[in-house]
Parts: C-alpha cells; sequence; structure tokens
C-alpha cells in the first residue's frame, strides 16, 4: 500500500478520535459540571446539555464511520495483520481487544442514543407541563453519567490499547 494512502488514513483516523474520544472527554470533565456549578439544576440547564448532545451525535457518527474505514485500510497496510480472524500474533490479539472496547463505547453510545435520552427528553417534556417526577430525572440524569464515564473509561482503554499495537 503507498505511503501516502496510509499516511491520509492516519490523519482521519486521528481526527475521527479526537472529535468522538475528545469530545466525550471535554464534555464530561468541562462541561457537565462547569454548566451545573454555574446554572445548578436550572431546567434551562438541561436544555442546553440536549442541545450540545443533538450537536454532538453527528459527529460522533461522521467520526465512526471514518475510523472503520480508516480502520481497514490501516490493517490491511499494516505488517503485523495476517488475515481476517487471525489471531497469531501480539498485535492481532492487542488489536481484538482494541476492537472489544470499541464495541463497547459503540453498545454504550446505542443504549445512550436510543434508550436514555429518548426518556431525558420525555422527561423534560414533562417538567415543562409541571408533570415531573424529580426521583425519575435524578435516576436518568446518574445512569447518563455513569454511561458517558464508562465510555471515556472505554475511550481511554481503546487508546491505550491503540499506543501498545503502534509499539509493536
Amino acid at each position: 500500500m503507498p505511503q501516502s494512502t496510509l499516511a491520509v488514513s492516519f490523519f482521519f483516523h486521528l481526527i475521527a478520535t479526537v472529535v468522538w474520544i475528545g469530545g466525550l472527554v471535554v464534555m464530561s470533565l468541562l462541561v457537565w459540571p462547569e454548566t451545573q456549578r454555574v446554572f445548578g439544576t436550572d431546567s434551562n440547564v438541561y436544555e442546553f446539555l440536549a442541545r450540545l448532545r443533538k450537536r454532538f451525535l453527528p459527529l460522533t457518527h461522521l467520526s465512526l464511520a471514518v475510523l472503520i474505514v480508516t480502520g481497514l485500510v490501516q490493517t490491511v497496510g499494516d505488517s503485523n495483520y495476517e488475515g481476517t480472524l487471525q489471531f497469531t500474533n501480539t498485535w492481532s490479539r492487542v488489536i481484538l481487544l482494541k476492537h472489544v472496547a470499541v464495541g463497547g463505547m459503540f453498545i454504550v453510545g446505542l443504549v445512550l442514543q436510543f434508550w436514555l435520552l429518548p426518556a431525558l427528553e420525555r422527561a423534560q417534556i414533562l417538567a415543562k407541563h409541571g408533570k415531573d417526577d424529580p426521583a425519575e430525572w435524578e435516576q436518568l440524569h446518574r445512569n447518563e453519567v455513569r454511561l458517558t464515564w464508562l465510555n471515556v473509561l472505554l475511550g481511554m482503554i481503546v487508546l491505550g490499547l491503540t499506543a501498545w499495537a503502534t509499539a509493536l
């Protein structure tokens, strides 16, 4: 494979990684805590965070697509690659673990996007109409924070395994 193709693939792979994992880290470590410190638990805070989520989701979807395509290019171009489902060397086993972690991130993302976020939106609509259940809202928010931190942890594992595979 030409080095220029591999270099372009690495470039876009890194950009997509920064958007996906970097976005999770920035949201978790900076945006959420500071927004709540400044504005408290006002319902406008949750509306603001919901708007941020809606802007972030298309970026994560695009990043995932870029990661899949560029990852395939890089895998085929790596001298350690011995074929599909061949785990005969350390590199291929580390890449397998990395893909398991990415799969975990994908599953957590699906749970967030298709179960938790719609439930949060429903709770927010009910709150606007004075029919909210604060206990349910708190539980949903705690679940969102936990799942997001799980995704951050999995993202750090992905980065660590990537570093390991790159060093081989």
